[in-house]
């Protein structure tokens, strides 16, 4: 995905501005370089910043035709002049965010006036709102996992209760299917010879009640 088209107009912010002012502004020198050099074209860039500072580029040509009709200076002091204002620039903008990050952390307030503190309120209150939407975010897409976990687990339940339910059936159908011991011991034959009637036993009637012997216990 490119980036989105930036409206063309003053950038309020300071800091904001000038960062693209750097930015914008090594581009085009570096812009005017590659021109210079693809096209063999006599190319020299003038650039003022708002504080009235001088930044500039010109191909050896230039600078050569440049120097031998001004005779005042040379190219390498020129250049020496221009890396200073780069080096005190840049140091300028690590304290400016060394300041930033320390006031964030409620430091070194006592520099700043109540429009800035306000600012900065309104800057801490924007991205407190931004941590808090991505942590919620984070947090609901964990118990949308949670949830998915849940359920996944709740048919792997349900599946392993069917499955033991089906072995409990098949090992009850396997009891009652004939060969099994059960039914060998329940169809076994009936063997009158294994069994003596009760009315069966009678006593004799050839004897009389006066000839039966009584039994004694010893």
């Amino acid at each position: 995905m490119g980036r989105g088209k930036i409206e063309i107009k003053k950038i309020e912010n300071t800091t904001n501005r000038q960062v693209t002012f750097c930015k914008r502004r090594n581009g085009l020198l570096k812009k005017a370089y590659e021109l210079s050099v693809l096209c063999d074209a006599e190319v020299a860039l003038i650039v003022f910043s708002t504080r009235g500072r001088l930044y500039e580029y010109a191909n050896n040509r230039y600078k050569k035709a440049y120097v031998d009709s001004s005779n005042s200076g040379s190219v390498s002091e020129a250049n020496t002049e221009f890396y200073q204002q780069e080096a005190t620039k840049l140091r300028r903008q690590i304290r400016d965010i060394q300041n930033s990050n320390r006031h964030i952390l409620g430091e070194a307030l006592s520099s700043l006036t109540f429009k800035e503190l306000k600012n900065l309120e309104g800057r801490l209150e924007r991205a407190i709102n931004k941590i808090r939407s991505k942590k919620n975010e984070m947090l609901f897409a964990e118990i949308e996992l949670m949830q998915k976990r849940e359920i996944e687990l709740q048919k792997a339940n349900i599946y392993l209760r069917a499955k033991i339910a089906a072995n409990e059936r098949a090992q009850e159908q396997m009891n009652l299917m004939p060969g099994s011991e059960y039914e060998n011991m329940t169809s076994q034959p009936y063997d009158a010879r294994n069994f003596l009637p009760v009315n069966l036993i009678e006593p004799s009637h050839q004897y009389s009640r006066e000839d039966q012997t009584a039994l004694q216990l010893v």
